[in-house]
């Protein structure tokens, strides 16, 4: 595999250093172009160039060949443990008892610490310090518990870029799947769509961008990579694609895969409307908090409902 991937990984030549054009269009499809492309640019501000199209398009190459061999793309990241897909579908199962999950966890003290720290976060926001693990199921509840065990599973497989822009982004890249998820749970509901699905669905859906991250750096010495909004739309797209690939590799439920690959295309599914919202949310949220748009930008007042905005604020007490 390794010798397949170098020999995709030929050279380019690059085009010389420029800033990245802005996006101008109004309208709420504009819209959420533009807040992905402001997002973009903001993530690889300190590593983005102006690359030729036949660059660009050699990159979108990689990702998409990727895509095509699941095996090959899962071969990129950490294995995942072999009982993370069946524990994460024990947690998408209703008939799963809270007793049965506090079970599992009194067996790990990393697991025990972690729901303890969470229910005392800004997002639960506790009278009183809770120190003791039922106190802690009590407040987080069984669908906080899942949403934890979901995170604290997936958490390693965002964050494991080494070397390069990707080691750079990839702490920022998982804040966002946090809020992303969270976003997308909110949403769900009144799209229809399953809550924990689309929890799960946000937070694996930026696993194809990490491996993209990867494989954009290593196709220049440089290690940069191509900063134009544009680009960044279109590698959003076919990582998410990529992203579905590994979740069906691994045999993710059905939904959180169909939910993912639907994302902006003719078979979204109603879990793919909610991560599709939840995502454009959490990118808001992120360039708020870094003040690269403020709260009475158009980004904000023309592209979210008043739902959507409450949900904005709301993202704001998860920490990344």
């Amino acid at each position: 595999m390794k010798k397949w991937i170098d020999r995709m990984l030929g050279g380019d030549d690059k085009a010389p250093p420029a800033p990245p054009p802005e996006d101008t269009a109004a309208g709420p499809e504009a819209l959420a172009v533009e807040v992905d492309g402001a997002y973009y640019r903001w993530l690889t501000a300190s590593s983005g160039y102006q690359a030729t199209p036949e660059a660009e398009e050699h990159i979108l190459d990689l990702v998409r060949t990727l895509a095509a061999d699941p095996l090959a793309a899962s071969g990129l990241v950490p294995r995942i443990p072999e009982l993370i897909p069946q524990l994460l579908r024990d947690l998408a199962d209703d008939t799963v008892s809270a007793g049965e999950l506090a079970r599992q966890v009194e067996r790990d003290l990393v697991l025990v610490a972690e729901v303890i720290r969470e229910a005392n976060s800004a997002y639960y926001r506790p009278l009183q310090p809770v120190k003791s693990l039922d106190g802690a199921m009590m407040m987080i509840g069984q669908n906080g518990l899942r949403m934890l065990l979901a995170r604290i599973a997936l958490r390693p497989l965002i964050q494991m870029g080494e070397t390069g822009f990707a080691r750079q982004a990839a702490p920022v890249i998982w804040n966002q799947s946090e809020k992303c998820a969270l976003a997308s749970s909110l949403m769900a509901p009144g799209l229809g769509a399953g809550v924990f699905e689309a929890y799960l669905a946000g937070l694996m859906q930026n696993l194809g961008l990490i491996v993209a991250l990867r494989l954009a750096g290593r196709a220049e010495e440089s290690g940069k990579i191509p900063g134009s909004s544009e680009f960044g739309r279109r590698l959003f797209d076919v990582s998410r694609q990529l992203s579905a690939a590994i979740a069906r590799h691994w045999d993710f439920p059905r939904d959180v895969v169909d939910g993912i690959a639907g994302v902006g295309h003719d078979d979204a599914t109603t879990l793919s409307a909610a991560l599709l919202r939840g995502d454009q949310i959490a990118k808001l949220r992120l360039l708020l908090d870094a003040r690269v748009v403020l709260e009475d930008d158009v980004l904000v007042t023309d592209s979210l409902d008043n739902f959507e905005r409450r949900c904005l604020g709301k993202i704001g007490a998860v920490e990344g």
